[in-house]
Formats: C-alpha cells, sequence, structure tokens
C-alpha cells in the first residue's frame, strides 16, 4: 500500500511513483490520529495502475470501446437509404424534415457528452459506458415500432443521447491505459470507428430496406449492442484511475480500520463535477486557440463526411439511374477512412518517436534555441506539435477530393471518378482528424475529456447542419462550383493551423489555464 500524508501532497496534482512518501502499513497506526494519509498506487510499476496492465488486456480494452464507438454511429445514418421509404409511410414531407430523421440523432450525439463525461469522473468508465450504450439499445430498438414522426424523432434523439457515452469517454479510457508514446495506434483504431460506422451503416440500411423492411434496421443494430453489452460486462473493467483508487481506499479502511485513509477525489460531489465539467468545454472553445483552431477544421470535415453520405442516394439513383443496392455499394468509397487511419495512424506515431530523438539528438549537441523542431520534453516524451507533421499534406490532399467528387459528378464521368475523389477526401480527412485527437490528448492530458467533448459537439452540430444545406446548395451552384466553394473552405481551414501551433502551440501552451 502507498499512503501519502497531506503535508506531502503539492496542491490540485495527482501523486504517482516516486513523488509520493512510501509508508507501510505498520506505519498507519503509529501516525497522529489526526492526519489524512492519501491512497495511491504501491510503486511505479503497480499491476493494479492500468498504464502497467499487459499490452494484451490493453488491446482488448481497445477493441471493445471501440466497437461501442462504431455501432452507435451507425444509427446516425443507416436510415439514409431508406428516408424516402420512411416518409411515405409515416407521411413525412420529403425535405428539411425527412433529413431531420436522420440528423436528430446527431443533435443528441453532440449533446451527451457533456453528461457522461462528468458522471465518469463519480462512477467510472465502465458503469457509465454501460449505461448509455442501455439507453440507446432501448430507444433506437423503440425506433422499429414509431408509427409516426414525432415518435421517431423523439426516440431517435433518445438514442442518440445514449450513443454519445463511448464518445464522451472512450479518449479517456485510452489515455487511462496507454502511455503517450505507444497511444497513436490504439488511438487510430478508437478513431476510426465512429467514422467507419456512418460509411458502413448505409450499404446494410439500403439492402435491409431493399429486401425487408426500414425497421430492420433499428432492431438488428439492436440486437448487436444486446451482445456488445454482454461481452462489455464480463472483458471491460474499469479503467479510471481515480475510481480504481476510491476502491482500493476503501478495502484499506475496511482492511486498516483506518477512517483517515482517502485519495485526493474523495471530495467530489455529482453537482460539483457536473458545474465544472458542464462549463469547461465552453470555455475552452471560448479561450482556447488550440481548441478553436482545431476543433473548427475538424467539424468541417466531419461535417462534409456526413454532406457527402445525404447527396450519394441522389447522385447514384437520379443522376447516374442505379437502383438501390447497386448505389449503396457506392458508399464503399468512405472506405478511404479505413486507409487513411490504418497507414497513417501508425506513421504519427513513427513521426512522433523520430522528431522526439532528433530533438533529444540537437539537444545533447547544444544548438542553438531557434531549431526548426519544437524542444522535447525528455528522452522519451516529445511535444504535441510532433503529432502535426501530415495536417498539411492532408489537408491540400482532402481539398483535392473534394474538388474531384464535385467536378467529376457535374460532368457525369464514369462513376469510379468521384468515387476516387471520395476516396481522396475520407483518407486525407481521418489523417486529420487522428492528428487533432492526438494533439489534443497529448496538449491537455487531464483535461483532454472536454477538449474532446467540445470537438465532439462541433463535429455533431455540422454534421447535423450540412446535410440540410446540402440539396439547396447542389441545386443552384451544381456539384462543381459548390464544391469548389467547399475545397477553399478546406484549405483555408486545414493547410494555416498546423503550420501556426508548429511555431506558436508551445507558448500557447504555457499561458494556457488548462495544461497542467
Amino acid at each position: 500500500m502507498r499512503l501519502t500524508s497531506r503535508e506531502q501532497q503539492p496542491e490540485g496534482k495527482q501523486i504517482q511513483g516516486n513523488s509520493a512518501l512510501s509508508l507501510s502499513v505498520s506505519d498507519v497506526s503509529s501516525c497522529c490520529s489526526d492526519e489524512v494519509k492519501f491512497v495511491t498506487w504501491d510503486s511505479p510499476f503497480d499491476p493494479e495502475n492500468p498504464k502497467d496492465w499487459p499490452r494484451l488486456k490493453k488491446w482488448r480494452i481497445t477493441i471493445i470501446i471501440s466497437l461501442f464507438a462504431f455501432t452507435a454511429p451507425m444509427s446516425s445514418s443507416m436510415s439514409a437509404p431508406a428516408l424516402d421509404v420512411i416518409s411515405k409511410e409515416l407521411s413525412i414531407p420529403t425535405g428539411l424534415q425527412t433529413n431531420l430523421i436522420m440528423s436528430i440523432f446527431l443533435l443528441a450525439y453532440s449533446l451527451g457528452p457533456f453528461i457522461f463525461s462528468p458522471c465518469s469522473e463519480i462512477w467510472g468508465r465502465k458503469r457509465i459506458l454501460q449505461t448509455g450504450n442501455a439507453v440507446f439499445l432501448v430507444f433506437n430498438f423503440a425506433c422499429g415500432f414509431s408509427r409516426t414522426d414525432s415518435q421517431l424523432v423523439v426516440f431517435r434523439f433518445l438514442a442518440g443521447v445514449g450513443g454519445s457515452a463511448s464518445v464522451g469517454i472512450g479518449s479517456g479510457v485510452l489515455s487511462d491505459c496507454w502511455g503517450v508514446e505507444n497511444r497513436g495506434q490504439a488511438m487510430s483504431i478508437y478513431q476510426l470507428a465512429p467514422v467507419m460506422g456512418p460509411v458502413i451503416a448505409p450499404i446494410i440500411g439500403a439492402y435491409i430496406a431493399q429486401y425487408t423492411t426500414w425497421r430492420w434496421a433499428f432492431w438488428s443494430l439492436s440486437l448487436f449492442c444486446i451482445l456488445l453489452q454482454l461481452i462489455a460486462f464480463v472483458a471491460f473493467p474499469e479503467t479510471y484511475t481515480p475510481r480504481l483508487l476510491h476502491l482500493k481506499a476503501l478495502r484499506l479502511r475496511r482492511s486498516t480500520e483506518n477512517p483517515d485513509l482517502r485519495t485526493e477525489w474523495d471530495d467530489k460531489t455529482l453537482a460539483k463535477v457536473l458545474r465544472i465539467s458542464l462549463m469547461r468545454p465552453w470555455k475552452m472553445l471560448a479561450t482556447q486557440p488550440i481548441v478553436q483552431s482545431l476543433c473548427l477544421y475538424q467539424a468541417f470535415n466531419f461535417g462534409m463526411l456526413y454532406l457527402i453520405i445525404s447527396s450519394l442516394p441522389t447522385l447514384w439513383e437520379g443522376r447516374y439511374s442505379m437502383n438501390k443496392g447497386l448505389a449503396s455499394l457506392n458508399y464503399l468509397s468512405l472506405l478511404g477512412s479505413f486507409i487513411g487511419s490504418s497507414i497513417f495512424g501508425p506513421t504519427i506515431d513513427s513521426f512522433y518517436r523520430y522528431l522526439t530523438q532528433r530533438s533529444n539528438q540537437q539537444s545533447c549537441k547544444k544548438e542553438s534555441p531557434n531549431s526548426e523542431i519544437p524542444r522535447s520534453k525528455s528522452d522519451t516524451e516529445g511535444v504535441p506539435e510532433y503529432r502535426l507533421p501530415l495536417m498539411v499534406p492532408a489537408s491540400i490532399v482532402s481539398a483535392g477530393g473534394i474538388f474531384l467528387f464535385g467536378w467529376s459528378a457535374q460532368a457525369k464521368m464514369h462513376w469510379s471518378v468521384p468515387n476516387i475523389g471520395i476516396v481522396l477526401f475520407t483518407g486525407a480527412s481521418m489523417i486529420c482528424y487522428l492528428s487533432i485527437q492526438m494533439y489534443l490528448v497529448d496538449t491537455y492530458t487531464r483535461y483532454s475529456a472536454s477538449a474532446s467533448a467540445a470537438s465532439c459537439f462541433l463535429r455533431s452540430v455540422a454534421a447535423l447542419t450540412f446535410p440540410l444545406f446540402a440539396p439547396s446548395l447542389f441545386e443552384n451552384m451544381g456539384y462543381g462550383m459548390g464544391c469548389t466553394m467547399l475545397g477553399c473552405i478546406c484549405l483555408g481551414l486545414g493547410v494555416p493551423a498546423p503550420i501556426l501551433l508548429w511555431k506558436y502551440g508551445a507558448r500557447l501552451r504555457r499561458f494556457s489555464a488548462f495544461v497542467l
């Protein structure tokens, strides 16, 4: 058991490893009765510490949280190919109200993390994750029984709130388990999941709508969630360090009969955490240039993804005269995000290690402080800017994919050409997405969940609004000019941000109240 006295504990800092004063169980009884002892890990390599768990166990946790993050977003687009059928059966006017059926899920998806993230700081990751998934599967199942458009919209909204739990705490789970030098590969798999879900879902939804009924699009997904819930109940442990130490302190109080054993998080209450955590993402959006610049670009890319998803049925079934099943196969071009993640996710880690090593070599040679590479923090840990080098070329390729998609669709070229544009856009935007998420986690560490919540809110708002104006955009400007405008915005947001952060990121972190 590792204990620290209040006098030895720096205010507001987590005590780990050799920073704590070590006491044995027998020392507790000899201490003054009015002195509170703080429980922490037994050693710098404690097997109860999630960061010291076996690698296989960490990957099991990563895969399970990624499956949660994959499943819920599927519901956002699984109904897209069947919107016309749903509209006819439920007598919903076409246009804005029809698109609202798909988009309302994303509105709830943007709000849920503000609830689930602070709750996980009280009750831990596991309980909140399973509670959110239970809410999602119940109301997603209820969507299949909807008889009116109002019922469907309400059920979709509630399902979106529950489904957002994995987004609200997923990055935190990976941060709990993985060290910064090995986090990239796990993060790339996890961050790929919520993008892959909406990509695969329309293909499944199209064939379900064509051969059965649109209601099975909701029922089948809920059945899969039940299976996932059972797996997580058995194979997904608690990972949140404060929660684990709190449980450890409870055990030690019983075994030593010492009521003065505490952790530094024991005074947390839900009201206090909610008050702080509900405000923190908004404060970060309002005051942090890092969050503002990166999350705005990330939101644009996510909005573009859903704009493409919502416009493909009209493009392929209308302009290219394909049937519903054949048209749905064009959604496979969205798997460019898988290429971007699987190939370049590990590459981001490789760049990080290379730049860290190079910075350390420069330090050993006592080079000028005006070196072009930001200075590394230690021999094994670099600076967050080492996550950004791939963002500039990826942003250019992403915009190029938008241009190619728009003008090839405008000219009604062979179906493969617009799909190549989509592959380029989704693959490159996934590289940017991973770089941004890793940068935010490395920068804000303990407050990374709040940064992720702010990012999730902007992404979901963009995903909600972009499909709503897509029909009028392409109708008035055409695919070519419409995508030209969007591609220029992509360049304007994506290229300057990493360049400026590479130069000024360290200075911004020094003046930030959210960087520990």
